[in-house]
């Protein structure tokens, strides 16, 4: 009998032990993340998938969680429609309920996808989308974006040919992307002239048309003649330039920013240009990017990209904020502690700018060396690394 009531003395004690440690286990953190896995820009969203992952190992030393709880990841694909990533969002906050989401790859997508996290009343942090309206006119309290901007884009290139007696022609896609990248562009230049501006569609293969009527414009003009050019996704239009041999024959120059790597091996047919990069394997030295490079070519075989160093940063964003709270995923608790937030990331500090919630963070000046091999991965040099407190990027959402 004694035995008897023991057991079930002990019993009773091991549950009410072990009941509140079941109960009190925490719940998981869920993020959505809504990108191009395939489309026009499948290459860019599959980078940074990869960075997100890398970022979440990396911020959170290998655990992938925060204060006790587990950090999944729900990946959804757009496959770069808008109108698909908008139901998708909507989708993961009603159904999944996801405590935040990130993406997507498209900034026509991403403008679709904006007024639902201001619906739901959730954050969403864009990357990499670039168009300037998404931090600008169409942004609301509940978008964050590690992603660099069209403006920042802009001003750091610039710097390459913004000099008296130059005259500027842009070859842009024809949406968000390009028509914001060009504004911004024309925004950032104090002494050059833009004197024609051709838009493409964003899958076009055949620029016949659109070189001419910008080789026409150029080729009779005094003074340094320069095409700059703003590509995102397949059929970038560089080798095909490179083939018109427009330097020797018209003394036009060609300009760019970075890009992925494989989309950068035609810069080589151009030795010497230069432009601004948001990221380059090579250029920074600090602990995150030394982390990125090594073990991405561990893993991979490859150097980390474009796109893998904004999904890392994204990570060590949503880590960062979510060590601030304490794990907690409260939407106001998660706004208050990312505006103003400054976090490590592999091209170093970023900062979430308070009035727009744009990571303000450097850029880089790069040259494609002069002795550059066709047909190799580009050859790009640091020319400067480009501050965030050197580029006045306005604010365009008429918060002040």
């Amino acid at each position: 009998m004694k035995r008897r009531s023991w057991l079930a003395l002990a019993a009773l004690a091991a549950s009410t032990i072990t009941a509140p440690v079941a109960f009190a286990q925490a719940k998981d953190i869920k993020i959505a993340h809504i990108y191009s896995r395939t489309g026009p820009l499948e290459a860019y969203g599959k980078q940074t998938q990869a960075g997100l992952l890398l970022g979440l190992e990396y911020a959170t030393n290998g655990t992938m969680a925060v204060n006790g709880r587990k950090i999944v990841i729900i990946e959804k694909d757009d496959q770069g429609k808008p109108d698909l990533g908008k139901s998708l969002l909507a989708a993961s906050y009603a159904d999944d309920k996801v405590d935040l989401a990130m993406g997507p790859t498209s900034s026509g997508v991403a403008l679709a996808m904006l007024p639902v996290a201001e619906e739901y009343k959730k954050v969403l942090l864009v990357e990499p989308a670039v168009a300037d309206s998404i931090t600008g006119e169409k942004w609301n309290r509940y978008i964050f974006r590690t992603g660099r901007s069209s403006s920042q884009d802009a001003i750091s290139n610039a710097v390459t040919v913004d000099q008296p007696g130059t005259l500027v022609a842009t070859l842009a896609q024809d949406y968000a992307f390009g028509r914001d990248g060009v504004r911004a562009f024309k925004d950032a230049l104090k002494k050059a002239k833009v004197s024609h501006e051709e838009y493409l569609p964003p899958t076009t293969t055949d620029f016949t048309a659109g070189f001419q009527r910008i080789v026409d414009n150029l080729k009779d003009k005094p003074g340094r003649k320069v095409i700059f050019v703003i590509w995102a996704g397949a059929n970038p239009p560089f080798a095909k330039l490179a083939d018109l041999d427009l330097k020797k024959r018209y003394g036009i120059e060609v300009a760019t920013g970075g890009n992925i790597l494989p989309a950068m091996v035609p810069y080589n047919n151009f030795p010497g240009m230069e432009g601004a990069s948001y990221y380059y394997f090579g250029f920074s030295k600090n602990p995150a990017n030394l982390w990125l490079v090594t073990n991405h070519y561990s893993r991979f075989k490859t150097p980390p990209d474009f796109f893998t160093a904004g999904g890392f940063s994204a990570a060590m964003a949503i880590v960062s904020a979510l060590k601030k709270t304490n794990g907690d995923t409260g939407t106001e608790k998660l706004i208050s502690a990312m505006e103003g937030m400054s976090f490590e990331t592999p091209k170093g500090m970023m900062t979430f700018r308070k009035e727009d919630h744009q990571a303000m963070q450097s850029m880089y000046h790069f040259r494609v060396a002069p002795g550059a091999r066709p047909g190799a991965m580009a050859d790009l040099h640091l020319v400067k690394e480009i501050k965030p407190n050197e580029m006045e990027v306005p604010i365009r959402n008429g918060r002040k």
